[in-house]
């Protein structure tokens, strides 16, 4: 491959991983062109590196003499000083952060952070400590290098260039992950044999700060098993926390949707938790607690000042009830528009129908008003529910299930369920809940032309000798193409015979097809049809 390609580093990579997979974690680690062979003893090494380099020499792959270093008992890799005692951080790479000038702008602090937070795993209360100069590197932040930024500055330039020597974990002996949480962030230690592996921390963001004690000491727990996973996975963990109720935490009889999610994580792990005193937990206790200023803190005289100032008012229990909805000009428009609507008058004329009338004309379904087929009617009544001053926008589930409690109509649960999807303010403020999707993948290459295929449909065309749709399917090795006339209504059986007449006829069967999975490519006929021809579908 030629130098200067953005794939090369990409492929060259794959292409050691391959080599020397069987070996990989096992005496071998490997980064791009960069081959670290480890031994426990000088046997060992040697049969080791006969191995490696039996098997450069198998690939017909080249290392430059000048460039190889055999039998070192400590070496660099990675910008890291490796050796039988644990890891330490390379003094060459350090000198980069020492003589760091003071940065005059954002883009300068998110470089120097940037670089310094790759040894952030030396560094203990690393986020804390950094979390002044983070703050300037916001959106819409007026840049201004205070005292604190540069106390900040200098303790982790100080911080960085006397990092601890951290042992190197043994796979097979018990770890203890010492964690802590405050108001400011959350810290944790991982530990084997009393020599401390990695430190970690990071701060809150955003909502995260509001949650309740219980939360965040249960959230240090979580950061701490899901950062050192490769680590604790099938290992014995003992968990150690100043937060005395979690070690109940596994026979809490009431969880929240937060915690019952954590507790399932927690069932990977082999883990105890136990109570540690925060007086005792010196270490992790430090990491999440450091003194910071933060824009929001007010002083409690100015709060009750304007609290003072503001007109309160009794309601009743039910603010938003009948009686109240009575009061309103909107439920004389739904009386009106009722009045318009045949199919209501109809219904409640049938014997022992649920609509009935109440005193003052208001046709009712179980005590509900009934809101009739008024588009205007019913906009009305999704916002007031959604976006009034008193509804904070709430999710669908929610609206839906305020709203029912004293209107009624067909369709209701889908059309706010739309009225929420639609909503900007929702969109742009609201986290997203749903799982990312995973990682791409690449396909495979075919072997053969036609051996692998993929189909799709092509709708909403113009109707033309009465087709409405193509059915494309393509060759993933030549990009050749067939674009075969179909109709949307087609079901599964005539899409086979097509399917057969244009290309296994042209073409034979295909090994694979892949698809979008419409229903009629996974319908029971489509699948029992492709099996028997011996095609696989994705």
């Amino acid at each position: 491959m030629p130098f200067g390609l953005t794939n090369a580093p990409a492929a060259f990579m794959r292409l050691m991983n391959d080599v020397f997979r069987e070996y990989l974690d096992v005496f071998v680690i490997i980064f791009i062109d960069d081959i670290l062979v480890y031994s426990r003893s000088q046997e060992e090494h040697a049969t080791h590196l006969r191995l490696v380099l039996e098997k450069l020499r198998e690939q017909k792959l080249f290392a430059k003499l000048s460039k190889c270093s055999f039998w070192q008992r400590e070496m660099g890799f990675l910008g890291h000083i490796v050796s039988a005692e644990g890891v330490s951080v390379d003094p060459a790479k350090i000198e980069a952060i020492r003589d760091w000038p003071r940065p005059s702008s954002a883009t300068e602090i998110r470089s120097f952070l940037g670089l310094a937070g790759y040894y952030r795993r030396f560094v203990k209360g690393f986020a804390t400590m950094a979390q002044p100069m983070t703050k300037l590197t916001g959106k819409d932040v007026p840049f201004v290098w205070s005292a604190e930024c540069e106390e900040s500055f200098s303790q982790l330039k100080e911080m960085l260039t006397t990092t601890p020597v951290l042992a190197l974990p043994e796979p097979g002996k018990p770890y203890m992950v010492y964690t802590d949480a405050s108001g400011i962030g959350l810290g944790c230690v991982l530990m084997q044999e009393g020599r401390v592996i990695a430190y970690a921390s990071r701060q809150w963001q955003g909502s995260e700060r509001n949650r309740p004690t219980h939360d965040l000491e249960l959230g240090a727990v979580i950061f701490a098993l899901k950062i050192w996973r490769s680590y604790l996975l099938g290992e014995t963990v003992q968990v150690f926390t100043d937060h005395k109720s979690l070690q109940h935490i596994f026979t809490q009889p009431m969880m929240n949707a937060r915690q019952t999610r954590w507790v399932e994580f927690l069932a990977d792990y082999q883990v105890s938790i136990n109570y540690h005193p925060g007086k005792a937990n010196l270490v992790a206790d430090a990491l999440s607690r450091r003194r910071y200023d933060s824009a929001v803190e007010r002083d409690v005289e100015s709060l009750v000042g304007e609290i003072s100032t503001l007109r309160l008012c009794a309601i009743s229990q039910e603010p938003l009830g009948l009686e109240a909805v009575d009061q309103a000009d909107l439920l004389s428009r739904i009386r009106v528009a009722q009045q318009s609507d045949q199919s209501l008058l109809d219904a409640t004329r049938v014997t022992g129908s649920e609509y009935e009338v109440s005193a003052n004309g208001t046709i009712l379904v179980r005590g509900r008003v009934c809101v009739p087929k008024d588009v205007e009617l019913r906009h009305q009544i999704l916002g007031e529910a959604h976006a009034s001053k008193f509804s904070i926008h709430p999710g669908a589930t929610k609206m839906y299930h305020d709203l029912k409690r004293y209107y009624h109509w067909v369709g209701m649960k889908r059309d706010v369920a739309d009225w929420v999807a639609k909503c900007n303010t929702c969109a742009l403020v609201k986290a997203e809940h749903q799982v990312p999707g995973g990682l791409l993948q690449s396909l495979p290459i075919p072997e053969w032309k036609w051996d692998r295929i993929t189909m799709d449909f092509v709708v909403g065309l113009p109707v033309s000798r009465t087709f409405d749709a193509i059915w494309v399917i393509v060759d993933r090795l030549t990009k050749s193409a067939h674009f075969l006339a179909i109709k949307k209504t087609d079901g599964a059986a005539v899409l086979a015979r097509k399917f057969v007449r244009e290309i296994v006829r042209l073409h034979g069967v295909p090994a694979s097809i892949v698809s979008d999975r419409d229903p009629r490519f996974t319908s029971e006929f489509w699948r029992a049809f492709q099996a028997e021809m011996g095609t696989k579908v994705h």
